[in-house]
């Protein structure tokens, strides 16, 4: 647990975002993470689309276009995209 802005947060750990949260509609999913000394809040996914992980062609296809055998920085939206799928 760290605390955000006044708040305990868990880090390392994907949660959805809610109605009425800042980013609700511009984003799906939001993890915390600690960088350089810091908590930072990584938002991603796009709320309008659904995961269909389950089905092969489409997660193998996901994983190519976002490169997922190298994903980069825990900092960044796309390592955390990665890893949910």
């Amino acid at each position: 647990m760290a605390e955000y802005q006044g708040k305990k947060v868990p880090l390392n750990k994907v949660m959805r975002i809610n109605k009425g949260e800042p980013g609700h509609g511009r984003k799906k999913s939001k993890v915390f993470i600690k960088s350089g000394g810091k908590i930072k809040k990584v938002m991603f996914g796009d709320p309008n689309m659904k995961i269909k992980k389950d089905q092969p062609d489409r997660r193998k296809s996901f994983r190519a276009r976002h490169n997922c055998e190298n994903p980069g920085p825990k900092d960044k939206p796309r390592y955390w995209a990665c890893k949910t799928w």
